[in-house]
């Protein structure tokens, strides 16, 4: 699997906070972030700056911006020579007064995906080049506990099919994913499956995306070891075996499906002896036992649907 370096951890801190980070953000990074939030607060807010200037006040790339009147909602914005643009509201609200919370900043070329206690919250599409970004703020009625600064890099000895998505802009990600990853897209699985060995897609779900599909398979036969498909529109994540011609029973263990659109997403897959483990953005989902048993016959991946395929890693 690809491990998280944690880069640097700041200890317990005073609100409101305003510290520089040093060497900037770079994409994939995440910034993770625990705190409790104050049992009378009516808001608070957690700013990606350019800069920590007062006077005039420093351009904020990323405003974000939980506020509990009524039933709750959060703001994210972006503020340029002083002006704010036009807001964003979600009123999923995962944040209660007087209730510990952590959220995730994941930064991506073109977007903000964020995401609350594990699961997915937003994205906000980049408004200013994230590369400005050097000061993280945090203000309001809020205790904040350590924050993460994390980045991602592949194991040591992982094959990587095609490279993955660098920093560009959105027009040139979705040009790039297009030109390079044609779906459907079929990859070799070099020496097969087995044991031990780990299968990583990442890619983005399309906006209005009915769902998509990753098979692992052998190259000689219309056999499918494991059908992945997450159904959008339904929101069901299918998992099944297709042998002898035939379509086994499907697989649907999710208490709550993962997926959303317009979300970033990486699937990891973990071959086990006897079944594989199946995680959505680091977060363990479900195991599923091998019905197709030859396992070293795997040799092929598949990739289909409403999605830009970015990377597909195998180790």
């Amino acid at each position: 699997m690809a491990t998280k370096e944690v880069q640097r951890t700041i200890p317990d801190l005073p609100t409101p906070y305003v510290k520089t980070i040093f060497g900037g953000l770079e994409a994939e990074q995440t910034v993770t972030i625990h705190g409790i939030v104050a049992s009378d607060a009516d808001r608070f807010q957690i700013d990606f700056q350019c800069g920590s200037s007062v006077q005039p006040r420093a351009d904020i790339a990323f405003h974000f911006n939980p506020r509990f009147k009524g039933s709750g909602f959060i703001v994210c914005n972006t503020l340029e020579d002083e002006k704010w643009g036009w807001e964003e509201r979600t009123y999923q609200m995962p944040f209660t007064k007087g209730k510990p919370f952590e959220v995730t900043f994941l930064l991506l070329p073109h977007k903000f995906q964020v995401s609350s206690n594990g699961k997915h919250l937003l994205s906000y599409k980049h408004r200013v080049n994230f590369r400005r970004i050097d000061t993280l703020g945090i203000y309001g009625n809020v205790k904040i506990k350590p924050v993460d600064f994390t980045h991602t890099k592949p194991t040591q000895g992982s094959q990587l099919v095609h490279f993955s998505m660098p920093s560009m802009s959105d027009n040139q990600v979705d040009s790039m994913a297009k030109q390079i990853f044609t779906l459907p897209y079929t990859a070799s699985i070099p020496c097969g499956l087995a044991p031990g060995r780990t299968v990583i897609i990442k890619g983005e779900i399309n906006k209005n995306a009915k769902g998509f599909k990753i098979d692992l398979k052998p190259s000689d036969s219309k056999d499918i070891a494991l059908h992945l498909n997450p159904r959008m529109k339904a929101k069901v994540f299918v998992i099944n075996t297709y042998l002898y011609e035939s379509w086994g029973v499907e697989e649907k263990k999710l208490s709550e499906f993962p997926f959303y659109p317009e979300m970033y997403f990486e699937i990891i897959v973990f071959c086990e002896a006897h079944q594989y483990k199946i995680a959505v953005n680091g977060v363990h989902q479900l195991e599923y036992n091998h019905r197709f048993k030859d396992l070293s016959k795997i040799k092929e991946i598949s990739v289909d649907g409403d999605i830009h395929l970015y990377d597909l890693r195998f180790w």
